[in-house]
């Protein structure tokens, strides 16, 4: 009997009783409806929890948050409650004994209320799960990376380990949602290899997501933000399961993907339409203020201007309640938005002065950005901004955050160089990588070119601080050992230091490594030299032979990066027709995926090089497609808009001209008509200038017309009658309208007589009627040259007229134009049609002279045209100069010109023949 009872009582302890079974308690606690319940069991049960029944409560409770709106959350309150701090003492004596499920699952929930880093149970679990990492699976692997990201050990040697699990494990992953958050977890610490690695495994296990799975193609976005890597077929893939999938669309994925876009530089139209109609239907939020201002800061800049007029009028409302980062949100929303609210912009400025001590140096500098885009004026604000900016660049020995704070200072009004700005510069200069040394430049040039009272001492320390920049700079580049090293810092160069001091060096590195160029990268060395404005043909050529070879390997949203330097430049490679072919081709089979605003540039490119799709026009000029186009250009920001329209409308004018056989009609008469009445106004000085000389040459003001239009609105400077005897006549004798000259037509019924070295040509301008008799008008025109001033000989930068100034001159008129510093006049004719030579004439920056017996002709260029039109004299003839665009007399010419730089550019002079109306 007693050895019963003492084999009773040793059961007794060894197992205690416990009123469920492990199940029941769990089924218990898995029916609870709320936390209070769950607490309660555990409270009851707190000496017998086990492993599975503590992960289960942690579970459950996590559950119950996950189904509550962001306004029912109460996360802090369970974090609070005295059975949850019981729960995790509980937890620690059973972490040992915990499946690796159990153990990560755990560590996920708790750090889902928030729980300190440093909490006793946090750092045993996290030791733990290190202890068993190798024999993670991969779902168990990916949440357990996400723990340690959430306490950001993105480069922490255990995280290091996880991504060496991933790269000798990564072909046998399944489970794309897993590698997808393995991906934002290790991206911080991954090489290139295993980054293309890992693409080119998402890329294969893209078609086996679930397609109602947004999450997976948001953290797929957030991979590839935070590497840097804008991979176009991933993006549109992902893109597509965004707009497949509006119904799963909430406020919080809607601005997280447009933040991703944002930084990625990806442009969806598709998507910010199904944003814009996701966000429009959702009540305003204004009783919780943080998910409005999220909902403000999403639909603001893409709203209708009724919608807009609503969020401002609730935000005001709301503006006092405004924390800092709210009240940051809110500037950049509006800054967005192009906002001239002037009473809300002060209520949010009133704010920002309150909390400038809590915001980071960059918060800072958008903060200024922002304001100084607004044109917001406060005195107040802005001295504490410098005050604040002066103390933390006193302390400050970060090089970045250096290159942040002298930004900023740069921005404020009426910036002043101190010695101590100048003195932390010249501190971190050896440690400056590209993209440091182009902000220092930017801010500096800045500075000195802003600053009266920096003016008088520019040959002091700022001269000095520039010519230490400049071998920095050249230091760097020579650093590069390969293309993409290369590339990591040529492509944070901007401004006028890369214009002025990098040009050359950085167009001679790129071609240093010209045979590394391929399909990968093609798109950024392209988008380099459109930006830099500098023609290396060598580069171009390679660029076009890898575009017409490796075709096939390039995303179809790249090609406009690959034209933009060909059209810009002015230049066609050898291989031209395959070129521009292979990119139509390209494009061809996602012309509805592309937006329409890149679809209209990429048209407009395609035409500056005399290269016309059919199809594509066909598609840009249709009335769904300009619907779209509409409804793009009212949610994008003004400026690009603007340039939108003016690029359709020179399409649309270049179509008209170059090929009447697609019958594309001309639609932008009331657009250019606005664009005229609102541009035409005062002459400046340079104008008014040149309309006194020719005033006084040809007898009068009532003999010249300033600002006068061709029939497709080519803008002409100035313009006169010439009669038969090629004497000029008043417009008041004359019916002719004041506002729109008469049209210029081509024709090809006559030919003119041209020097054998020239290529024949047919360009004899056409009348509008024939009611009068044969007259002539002489035309001169400085807008289609001056941006050509830059391209004279004697300029290292360039060599070639820009595309603008070529295209304009080969659709309006004749052009007679004068520069370099002979003593001649120097005529082109241009027409529309294949067979236009100015291109060639102004590439080389030089011209036909024409000498005094009218027939020989000296040719420096392409001879493009004849003398017969003109009536100056060559004795005494006019000679036009850019730039300042000042017209001489030929007799004082030399001595002008002996004091003149090669800096001025050319005026052109057009010639029509034809009778008057």
């Amino acid at each position: 009997m007693f050895r019963l009872r003492g084999t009773s009582l040793l059961s007794w302890r060894a197992f205690p009783f416990r009123p469920f079974s492990c199940e029941s308690l769990t089924t218990q606690m898995q029916n609870c409806t709320d936390e209070e319940q769950v607490f309660g069991l555990i409270e009851k049960n707190t000496a017998t929890l086990s492993e599975q029944q503590v992960g289960c409560a942690f579970n459950v409770l996590w559950q119950f948050q996950k189904q509550k709106t962001m306004l029912e959350k109460n996360i802090e309150h369970v974090r609070n409650h005295p059975q949850f701090l019981t729960l995790c003492s509980v937890t620690t004596n059973h972490i040992s004994a915990m499946s690796d499920d159990t153990l990560v699952d755990v560590l996920y929930s708790i750090k889902q209320f928030a729980v300190e880093s440093h909490h006793p149970l946090i750092e045993a679990l996290v030791t733990e799960a290190w202890r068993r990492l190798e024999r993670f699976d991969t779902n168990v692997l990916s949440i357990f990376s996400t723990c340690l990201a959430d306490q950001h050990l993105y480069l922490s040697p255990l995280m290091g380990e996880i991504a060496d699990i991933v790269n000798r494990k990564l072909e046998t992953i399944q489970d794309l949602r897993a590698l997808s958050v393995l991906m934002v977890s290790i991206s911080s610490l991954i090489s290139p290899c295993l980054q293309e690695r890992l693409v080119t495994r998402t890329e294969l296990l893209f078609d086996t997501v679930d397609s109602s799975k947004v999450n997976i193609s948001r953290r797929i976005l957030l991979f590839l933000r935070n590497v840097k890597y804008s991979y176009y077929p991933l993006l549109e893939r992902c893109n597509q399961v965004f707009i497949t999938n509006e119904s799963h669309l909430d406020l919080e994925s809607i601005s997280k993907i447009l933040s991703l876009y944002q930084s990625l530089q990806f442009h969806s139209f598709e998507f910010v339409e199904v944003a814009r109609r996701r966000l429009s239907e959702m009540t305003l939020p204004s009783d919780h203020l943080e998910s409005f201002i999220r909902l403000f800061a999403a639909l603001g800049p893409v709203a209708t201007p009724e919608i807009k007029t609503q969020l401002k009028s609730t935000l005001l409302l709301l503006s006092e309640e405004l924390s800092s980062q709210q009240a940051l949100i809110v500037l950049g929303a509006m800054e967005n938005m192009e906002s001239r609210n002037s009473h809300l912009i002060k209520k949010i400025a009133s704010v920002l002065h309150k909390h400038l001590d809590s915001y980071k140096s960059i918060e800072l500098l958008k903060i200024i950005q922002a304001l100084t885009f607004l044109q917001f004026q406060s005195k107040e604000l802005f001295m504490k901004l410098r005050e604040l900016l002066l103390s933390r660049l006193e302390v400050s020995v970060i090089p970045s955050e250096i290159s942040v704070l002298v930004s900023a200072l740069s921005m404020l009004p009426y910036p002043h160089l101190n010695e101590t700005v100048v003195s932390r510069i010249e501190a971190v200069l050896p440690q400056c990588d590209f993209r440091e040394l182009s902000d220092l430049a930017v801010c500096l040039m800045r500075w000195i070119q802003n600053d009266h009272v920096c003016l008088a001492s520019t040959t002091g320390k700022q001269l000095d601080l520039l010519q230490k920049l400049d071998h920095w700079g050249h230091h760097r580049l020579q650093e590069s050992t390969n293309l993409d090293l290369l590339w990591e810092g040529l492509k944070a160069l901007k401004g006028e230091w890369l214009h002025e001091s990098l040009i050359e060096e950085s167009v001679a590195a790129l071609q240093r490594f010209v045979d590394e160029i391929d399909y990968s990268n093609v798109a950024k060395i392209a988008s380099f030299l459109s930006k830099t404005n500098y023609l290396s043909t060598l580069l171009l050529d390679r660029i076009a032979s890898v575009v017409v070879q490796q075709i096939e390997k390039i995303h179809p949203f790249s090609v406009l990066a690959i034209i933009l330097p060909f059209s810009i430049l002015n230049y066609d490679p050898p291989q031209k027709d395959e070129f521009f072919g292979a990119c139509v081709r390209c494009c061809n089979s996602y012309s509805g995926t592309l937006d329409p605003g890149t679809l209209v540039f990429l048209g407009f490119s395609l035409a500056t090089r005399e290269y016309f799709p059919e199809d594509l026009l066909k598609k840009l000029f249709n009335i769904e497609f300009l619907a779209r186009l509409d409804s793009q250009l009212e949610i994008l920001p003004s400026s690009l808009s603007t340039r939108i329209q003016f690029r359709l409308m020179e399409l649309n004018r270049s179509v008209c001209l170059e090929c009447p056989e697609l019958q594309v009609p001309w639609f932008h008469d009331r657009f250019c008509q606005r664009q005229f009445n609102r541009d035409t106004g005062v002459m400046n000085r340079a104008q008014q200038q040149i309309c006194k000389m020719l005033a006084e040459v040809l007898g009068g003001h009532q003999c010249v017309k300033p600002s006068v239009l061709s029939s497709y609105y080519h803008t002409v400077d100035f313009e006169c009658i010439l009669d038969k005897r090629k004497k000029p006549l008043p417009y008041e004798s004359h019916s002719i309208t004041p506002r729109k000259s008469l049209g210029i037509r081509w024709d090809s019924r006559a030919e003119l007589r041209l020097p054998p070295e020239a290529e024949s040509l047919s360009p004899q301008l056409h009348h509008w009627g024939s009611r009068v008799q044969s007259a002539g008008w002489l035309l001169a025109s400085t807008s289609a040259l001056l941006s050509c001033c830059q391209n004279l000989p004697g300029n290292r930068h360039t060599r070639f007229l820009s595309s603008g100034a070529s295209w304009q001159r080969q659709q309006s008129c004749c052009s007679v134009s004068v520069h370099g510093m002979d003593p001649w006049v120097e005529q082109s004719y241009g027409h529309h049609g294949q067979g236009y030579l100015g291109k060639a004439y102004c590439s080389r920056g030089v011209g036909v002279h024409w000498c005094q017996d009218r027939g020989a002709w000296q040719q420096a260029g392409m001879v493009t045209g004849a003398a017969e039109s003109s009536h100056l004299e060559p004795q005494d003839c006019y000679r036009i100069f850019g730039c300042k665009s000042l017209l001489f007399k030929h007799s004082s010419l030399k001595r002008e010109i002996c004091c003149e730089k090669a800096a001025f550019g050319n005026l052109g002079l057009s010639c029509y023949s034809g009778p008057l109306l």
